[in-house]
């Protein structure tokens, strides 16, 4: 029997999100920007300790709320938990965004923006950044005269490494008084910029934090809204009453407290992020500047032909052709390991071509 139910156009008229494949474990994961050295041992005692009895209740928030938010230096009440990083940008949609209204991104950029934009029936007005990956201030400005409902930046930006500099960011933040301007910092501990010291003074500033990239915690979902508490409290509106599961508050605490372990991790990603870009210069391969935990480049016309090539040898990478055009691909850093192995096979490949 054919299935006949009153589904909203929005969604059937939207593309699906495509997640990671199956079968990942054992390959060498560069497709999804995950930590591949793991999280902290710290984490894993701390799951360990996890009762049946514990398992069984409801969570409660409030004391791990706290811990977490003394890590990004705030308080309690302005920062609100919630079901990976993913949900941090979904809260945004059911606090604001009415079906016609007006959202704006800048493409490319992180596809989730676009993908719940379209779930809700928004408006979508989009900016693009150039040949060169560098942002259009000036668009983005003129475009904020109109005032959307929310504006979405991925700073650095993802697939671009894009990173752009306060000066600018306060301009849009004093620009768009009237729109809540979201700035998505997954990738703050790599790129070390963060506005978050703002929030006192900006109302229409929200800062979007995940665990899921330095941390490593990525399979436990956690993620968080840093704003203003009275700003906080319009998307703390939209949320369900048990947002986020005890295993991922046990993780995401223990993470914070084994600070060198994260330290230790991101010097060691921005040292292999350096010496990894050299090296495909010195091939003759175009790679874009980078303040995240990867890298955007351009590996030509025989690009996708490379990277299939190199997906049967369990080397996983996210090529970008269709939404870059072809021969782009984000390669996220792994370990100096990985990164050798991976510079290993595309040496070879070039040579059998």
């Amino acid at each position: 029997m054919k299935v006949n139910l009153p589904v909203r156009r929005a969604i059937l008229e939207r593309k699906t999100y495509e997640p990671p494949a199956e079968g990942r474990a054992g390959k060498i994961r560069l497709d999804f920007n995950e930590n591949t050295a793991g999280c902290s041992p710290a984490v894993l005692r701390a799951l360990a300790k996890l009762t049946a009895k514990q398992l069984a209740m409801y969570p409660e928030v409030l004391k791990s709320t706290a811990r977490l938010a003394r890590y990004f230096g705030v308080k309690a009440e302005e920062l609100l938990l919630t079901n990976g990083g993913d949900d941090a940008l979904r809260v945004f949609f059911d606090a604001f965004v009415d079906a016609g209204s007006t959202v704006l991104i800048c493409e490319p950029t992180f596809p989730m923006y676009r993908y719940y934009a379209e779930i809700y029936g928004a408006r979508i007005d989009v900016c693009r950044y150039d040949a060169a990956m560098r942002f259009p201030i000036a668009d983005v400005l003129k475009r904020l005269k109109q005032k959307p409902r929310v504006f979405f930046l991925a700073n650095p930006n993802n697939p671009t490494g894009t990173l752009v500099p306060l000066p600018e960011l306060k301009k849009i933040l004093e620009a768009a008084p009237r729109t809540a301007v979201v700035f998505d910092e997954a990738y703050a501990e790599f790129s070390r910029l963060t506005t978050i010291p703002w929030i006192a003074k900006y109302p229409n500033l929200f800062v979007a934090r995940t665990f899921s990239k330095a941390a490593g915690l990525a399979s436990l979902r956690l993620g968080g809204v840093i704003a203003r508490a009275d700003s906080l409290d319009l998307v703390r509106r939209a949320m369900p009453p048990y947002p986020i599961n005890l295993a991922a508050l046990a993780g995401a605490v223990a993470a914070v407290g084994d600070k060198k372990t994260i330290r230790g991790f991101v010097r060691g990603i921005l040292t292999t992020r350096r010496w990894f870009a050299s090296e495909l210069s010195k091939m003759g391969i175009l790679t874009f500047p980078s303040a995240g935990n990867f890298l955007l480049a351009n590996f030509g016309p025989n690009g996708p032909e490379l990277f299939a090539k190199l997906e049967r040898k369990g080397i996983l990478l996210r090529e970008r052709t269709k939404a870059i055009g072809p021969g782009f691909v984000r390669i996220g850093i792994g370990t100096r390991e990985e990164m050798e192995t991976l510079l290993r096979e595309i040496r070879k490949l070039g040579e059998r071509r």
